[in-house]
């Protein structure tokens, strides 16, 4: 299947851009800060109308079938506008789980709501401040016909509204990972919001007896299950991390072309004009890396963690480039919120570290291949 965007995929993207530079353009990272919210309800509501949340599920389960190159676009898209919602929660880190590792019933149950808009969820899988799945403690504890947890998760994304929590345990005495489902109100659960540079929703979960009934997939399947998902969510970080650095070049450029110093244009000054032409060739490498991961998800690639921490890596590095980069040449206020390109390199920090930073799918590539 080719790399380039069929007619379908192009008129999803444009669609995109045009709503979310009307309806969400970056200042509101500014008035959502003010009212303490991590994403408009509203803008949030009519991405659930356009179908967005539905856009890589199977039409079995309520989805329109793009696939996840669909919805890589729409986190590109987002990205380019730092545009908040629990798109990226539900629809490229729970639904690939539910997909991979639910029952039939389960996915009849869990997928159309996704679908829908009417069910957010989000992953607790990290206890330590480093990215770590393969290090998770927290044990499950057989009782009656649930488990009981007791322990905490960090650095769970939209803690403020996700309807339900998927946690990963060991199960008590034995070999494997259990997928729990547990509900925001679930008794014992406290949740404990984390304030992060992007100004978004993120949280501390903490266990204290909680009672879980509900396991998606088995203790064996659980680690390959967890895998195959944090992959697929890697991809999606990437896609927003391209829709970034290229919205932080763009605004760089047209920067250029407008201040001026010691009477002159800065984008006449050669040093300048080679720095930004390096991030352009960068960012046009990055797409192929990108694009090759989306294709792979759709195609059910048996290389997928491999080709994720690959893209992870490489779109890691681009968004540290570029918007370091795009402070540099915007000068001091590029960091005060007099300038929008502040948040970029803010945002971009943040998702570089969910679920693995550059050291680490660095040292996983390099594993997974067998260096």
């Amino acid at each position: 299947m080719s790399l380039i965007l069929n007619d379908d995929l192009t008129m999803l993207a444009e669609s995109a851009a045009g709503f979310l530079r009307a309806e969400a353009p970056v200042g509101a990272i500014r008035r959502l800060r003010e009212a303490g919210q991590g994403h408009d309800p509203a803008i949030w509501r009519q991405m659930v109308d356009m179908g967005w949340p539905a856009a890589a599920l199977p039409e079995a389960y309520g989805g329109l079938g793009f696939g996840y190159r669909g919805l890589g676009v729409l986190m590109e898209e987002m990205g380019r506008n730092l545009t908040a919602a629990p798109l990226y929660t539900s629809a490229f880190v729970a639904a690939p789980l539910i997909l991979r590792g639910g029952s039939e019933t389960q996915k009849a149950d869990l997928l159309p709501p996704i679908a829908a808009g009417e069910l957010t969820l989000s992953l607790a899988v990290d206890e330590m401040p480093q990215h770590a799945p393969e290090r998770i403690a927290m044990v499950a504890r057989p009782a009656g016909g649930g488990f009981v947890l007791s322990g905490r998760k960090l650095f769970v994304p939209d803690v403020a509204t996700a309807d339900r929590f998927i946690v990963a345990a060991r199960p008590e005495g034995g070999a494997g990972l259990l997928l729990l489902l547990v509900a925001r109100d679930a008794p014992g659960l406290a949740i404990e919001p984390l304030s992060l540079v992007d100004e978004r929703s993120y949280g501390r979960l903490v266990f204290d007896g909680v009672v879980a009934t509900e396991v998606i997939g088995t203790a064996a399947e659980g680690e390959a299950v967890l895998a195959h998902a944090l992959a697929v969510a890697n991809i999606g970080l990437a896609a927003e991390l391209y829709g970034i650095a290229r919205q932080a070049h763009d605004l760089t450029v047209d920067y250029l072309k407008q201040r001026k110093q010691f009477g002159v244009l800065i984008g006449s000054f050669q040093a300048l004009q080679h720095r930004a032409s390096h991030m352009a060739a960068e960012l046009e490498m990055a797409l192929s890396a990108l694009r090759v991961a989306l294709l792979a998800i759709d195609e059910g690639d048996p290389r997928l963690e491999l080709i994720a921490s690959a893209a992870k890596l490489k779109l890691s590095r681009l968004a540290h480039l570029v918007t370091a980069e795009a402070i540099q040449m915007h000068g001091g206020m590029g960091m005060t919120d007099e300038a929008d390109i502040g948040f970029y390199l803010k945002r971009a920090r943040v998702a570089q570290q969910l679920y693995g930073g550059r050291s680490y799918h660095a040292d996983r590539y390099a594993a997974l291949k067998g260096y």
